[in-house]
């Protein structure tokens, strides 16, 4: 590790601590040369796959983006902060176990909509509406059928 000062690459490690997660290791260095201390920050790198959109077109994974078009479909729902980050990780989680390097748009709208479902019905019908492009009130009709819980008929005497 190079010094930001000097630019001396001896340096030692003075002191090393795990964050409260266990996700990030701040490393306190000295230099050598110039007996300046900074700061290091070491994290895993995922490597999450290149999103294949519709079109055939590219482009990086962009976790805010995503973020962004479940917190729309939740707007005004009682979905806590928390909960909405565990559902990005757990789809997060299927898109690096994959191990593929390249997702269709396609798929990762799935997950989101898996993920929705369990968060909220109106809102994973609101993300629904929306990604797929309904053409007509039945195809619509048919995605709130399928989160209506079944009605309990009465039971007859």
């Amino acid at each position: 590790m190079k010094c930001p000062f000097c630019g001396d690459e001896n340096t030692q490690v003075v002191d090393t601590r795990e964050n409260d997660d266990g996700d990030t290791v701040r490393r306190r260095r000295r230099c050598a040369a110039c007996d300046k201390r900074f700061t290091t920050y070491e994290r895993v790198e995922l490597q999450l796959p290149q999103v294949v959109k519709k079109n055939g077109s590219r482009t990086d994974y962009q976790r805010d983006k995503l973020k962004a078009s479940m917190m729309l479909a939740l707007r005004k729902r009682p979905v806590t902060t928390e909960s909405i980050d565990g559902a990005l990780d757990r789809i997060e989680e299927k898109l690096v176990q994959s191990a593929e390097r390249e997702v269709a748009s396609d798929r990762i709208g799935e997950l989101v909509m898996r993920e929705l479902k369990k968060l909220d019905k109106i809102a994973y019908i609101r993300f629904a509406s929306v990604y797929r492009n309904f053409e007509d009130v039945d195809a619509f009709s048919d995605v709130i059928r399928e989160v209506q819980k079944p009605r309990r008929r009465p039971a007859e005497t």
